[in-house]
């Protein structure tokens, strides 16, 4: 990833989940830690007690008061004395993590619930057109991943953060899924029409699109009757043109000259 793109990643690798995220915290910024099953509580024993999961800062320093300092601290500890610290769920939650005991199954398999993207715009103001033309370019990418990972789907989402980064959220579900650019885009449209009155009071500084409750496409039934209107053919020949000759060989026209922001590569759906 370095090499290709410029980030670093760091990959922990152990036998339960909470273990390989906790390796992953250690080897960061940009390493690999793989943990063997015969040194797993060598290895997290030694660790701040923070690092097991669902200790923050007050309960860290709850332990910490108490001589508790290391995971192998409160690994030592019966479970009634942790429950009796810090009440039944956390007590008995950190008292099994201290033991890396994580019963939670590794799915495989598992396809992602909903595909999106999002645009970081700046603190200047943004005119209506200039937000339409970002949405669209968001659209045109998000269609494009769920058509190469054959998925359609039925609720579009418009993400907003604004100047005093709160945030807000609106959403449509339409009446059948789909994975065409063009009625993914209507939808969005009139999400973001609808958000004007607050965007104008509260400024803007981050819009984001994700299209939710997914179907594989092979599964879906055809609606009638058919919409000559689709738009499918469009969609298809746009998404050879751009594997054929890169992502920027075709674009909008409200989309000349203007820079549609990293497009970072994406784990395969």
């Amino acid at each position: 990833m370095l090499s290709r793109v410029g980030l670093p990643i760091t990959v922990g690798v152990a036998r339960t989940k909470f273990l390989a995220k906790v390796a992953s915290g250690v080897a960061k910024p940009d390493g690999l830690l793989e943990v063997a099953p015969d040194r797993e509580l060598e290895f997290l024993h030694p660790l701040d007690v923070s690092r097991l999961w669902g200790v923050g800062d007050v309960t860290a320093e709850k332990l910490r008061s108490r001589g508790l300092t290391k995971v192998g601290d409160v690994a030592i500890l019966p479970e009634a004395a942790l429950v009796a610290m810090l009440g039944r769920a956390s007590g008995r939650h950190l008292h099994a993590l201290a033991h890396n005991r994580d019963p939670r199954p590794i799915e495989v398999g598992r396809r992602r619930r909903s595909i999106g993207s999002q645009r970081a715009l700046g603190r200047s103001p943004k005119s209506p057109a200039t937000l339409d033309a970002v949405l669209a370019g968001l659209v045109d990418r998000v269609s494009r991943r769920m058509r190469n990972a054959g998925r359609s789907g039925r609720t579009v989402t418009l993400r907003l953060r604004f100047d005093d980064f709160t945030r807000a959220t609106r959403s449509h579900t339409l009446p059948q899924a789909t994975d065409q650019t063009r009625a993914i885009l209507i939808t969005a449209r009139a999400l973001l029409r609808a958000a004007q009155p607050l965007i104008a009071a509260q400024g803007i500084t981050m819009i984001g699109i994700s299209v939710g409750n997914l179907e594989n496409e092979a599964a879906l039934q055809l609606a009638l009757p058919f919409d000559k209107a689709a738009n499918n053919e469009l969609d298809s020949a746009l998404d050879q043109v751009k594997d054929k000759f890169g992502t920027d060989a075709i674009t909008r026209g409200i989309l000349l000259g203007k820079r549609q922001g990293l497009e970072m590569p994406m784990l395969p759906d």
